[in-house]
């Protein structure tokens, strides 16, 4: 009987293991394997060892890559975690039609990226974009945005922090609402006000939801590709020009997809690495409390 429920067992997950096997595990191995050839998609790969490996140290546009990469990432994380962090206590507050903001805010989240990077890129254009057309009429600075090298990367943060508010800030309102309201009833008896309360009960009663966002957003981060694909291509200048579109553009355009599987784990570790390490800290100051 326990043969027969277990063969049953098998039965049931055997499309999702398959599906996994075919669609993630293998992918994931034979990339590895690509990474250590030199392959154009083409002929057949040579094997070559980790010699893509050390191009990757001398190759100065995947390093200035790597810093555009690390420098949106330094940015947008916390910005957007604070951001949203606010949003969040915001909408948490009980008044009229907080479900519909909440939607509201959410709306950016669940419309594809391309659609918004199209829209926002229209918006930042310097001659007929709504941004700057609204700067001219109170008299203000219109920057050139995507046309130049000092602000385009800006531009991008400020879209991709603008879509994912909404994902953030439903993460911390379900915090939020986790905590007890007896809690700030009783600092408000002690005399405790709006920033002691934050401090002293909301952020550290937050601190695993926050760990949890932080590292969500870096994932997310290190991946950007779509906003730069659609609105820079890694211009002007490459100012723009990530990780991830610096793959794509080895993998097909240049044909090197061996270098770009190399380039690709070496993101994959950072990622990790980062990850790993902040779950570790994040571990450590639970123990340490």
């Amino acid at each position: 009987m326990v043969r027969k429920e277990t063969a049953w067992g098998y039965f049931f997950i055997a499309p999702m293991m398959i599906g996994f096997a075919v669609f993630m595990l293998y992918p994931f191995v034979y990339s590895f394997y690509l990474s250590l050839t030199s392959s154009d998609g083409i002929v057949a790969p040579k094997f070559i060892g980790f010699d893509n490996y050390a191009k990757l140290l001398k190759d100065t546009t995947f390093l200035r890559s790597l810093r555009v990469t690390l420098y949106f990432t330094l940015v947008t994380v916390p910005v957007g975690a604070a951001l949203s962090l606010l949003a969040a206590m915001l909408l948490n507050i009980k008044m009229r039609f907080v479900t519909w903001y909440r939607t509201a805010f959410f709306l950016p989240v669940i419309t594809s990226m391309v659609a918004i990077a199209t829209v926002w890129k229209w918006l930042y254009n310097t001659d007929y974009g709504l941004i700057n057309s609204i700067f001219a009429a109170l008299g203000l600075y219109e920057p050139p945005w995507l046309a130049s090298a000092k602000w385009a990367l800006p531009s991008i943060m400020i879209m991709s922090i603008w879509k994912g508010i909404g994902f953030n800030m439903v993460i911390f309102l379900a915090g939020l609402q986790g905590i007890s309201p007896s809690l700030y009833e009783s600092a408000k008896i002690d005399g405790a006000g709006a920033f002691r309360r934050f401090t002293n009960i909301t952020f550290p009663l937050l601190r695993h939801t926050t760990v949890f966002v932080v590292i969500m957003s870096i994932i997310s981060s290190f991946q950007v590709f779509d906003q730069v694909y659609v609105m820079t291509q890694g211009g002007p200048a490459k100012s723009t020009s990530v990780v991830v579109y610096y793959i794509y553009q080895n993998a097909f355009q240049f044909f090197q997809q061996g270098y770009a599987s190399a380039m690709a784990y070496v993101l994959f570790a950072i990622i990790f690495i980062v990850t790993l390490l902040q779950t570790r800290l994040a571990k450590n100051k639970d123990v340490d409390g």
